[in-house]
């Protein structure tokens, strides 16, 4: 055999591996309570001796740890920093665009990134109204039934979407929640077309919300949503919604540079 295809070899087993031990990590994510090896072999479809193996090397990272004596192992504490770390990053990229969009329009903005089956609040710049509409970092939304949720779920590529419909569960959260699948892909093709996501009390009773969803370098997917009390969103929406795409046009133009 030739070096260079020698080396194509050594290549391409090398990125199976890292592919392959994503897999385990997502699989994990997916259950927090932990799996067994044999678990994660018949839900990978992989040899039980080779997902030992890379259990093993991410023991050794501390990228999973025992979940118990009996429950195999689950996601380790080294995620947390890597996961902090990114992040605060994109935290920091987009701070810039979400103090414009809270200064011009006078709302609290939002930043979320997309976490499984849910979206998590990772940066909020507070508007100047005196009646406001906020959650905090760190809280966690369902996606069906916010802005920020559906934009990001209008964002994916339908290969993605497949994959994670089975585990999203439309539950009514208010009167206004959409609880149907027709519904809600109806709903995500006008997103598509528009551009933006709405929220019409269907988290909350008495709060709308604009979103428009951004791809991340690394592949995540992220949301800048503006929340409003829903006594003004009528007479604002339009104009915050031009604002919010031109923002975030912006700002996937710098993403494309990176």
């Amino acid at each position: 055999m030739a070096a260079d295809e020698a080396g194509g070899g050594e290549r391409a087993g090398g990125v199976q591996v890292i592919a392959r031990a994503a897999a385990v990590l997502r699989a994990l994510r997916d259950h927090p309570d932990g799996l067994s090896l044999g678990e994660l072999a018949r839900l990978l479809g992989l040899a039980r001796s080779t997902v030992q193996r890379i259990v093993e090397a991410l023991d050794r990272e501390q990228l999973v740890i025992a979940a118990s004596p009996t429950r195999g192992v689950r996601l380790g504490p080294a995620l947390l920093a890597l996961a902090a770390a990114a992040r605060f990053d994109v935290a920091e990229f987009a701070r810039p665009v979400l103090q414009a969009l809270a200064r011009d329009s006078g709302e609290t903005v939002d930043l979320s990134l997309l976490d499984g089956e849910r979206l998590v609040f990772v940066e909020q710049v507070t508007g100047a109204q005196r009646l406001r509409a906020e959650s905090g970092v760190g809280v966690a939304f369902p996606l069906h039934a916010s802005a920020p949720g559906k934009a990001m779920l209008a964002a994916l590529s339908a290969a993605e979407l497949a994959t994670l419909r089975p585990r999203l569960r439309l539950t009514a959260l208010t009167p206004n929640t959409i609880t149907g699948w027709p519904a809600l892909q109806a709903d995500l093709d006008a997103v598509r077309t528009r551009g933006w996501a709405v929220d019409q009390e269907e988290n909350a009773a008495g709060i709308c919300a604009l979103a428009a969803a951004l791809r991340l370098p690394g592949g995540e997917v992220a949301a800048i949503s503006i929340p409003v009390p829903a006594s003004r969103f009528d007479a604002v929406r339009d104009e915050l919604a031009q604002r919010l795409l031109d923002r975030c046009s912006a700002l996937r133009g710098t993403l494309r540079e990176r």
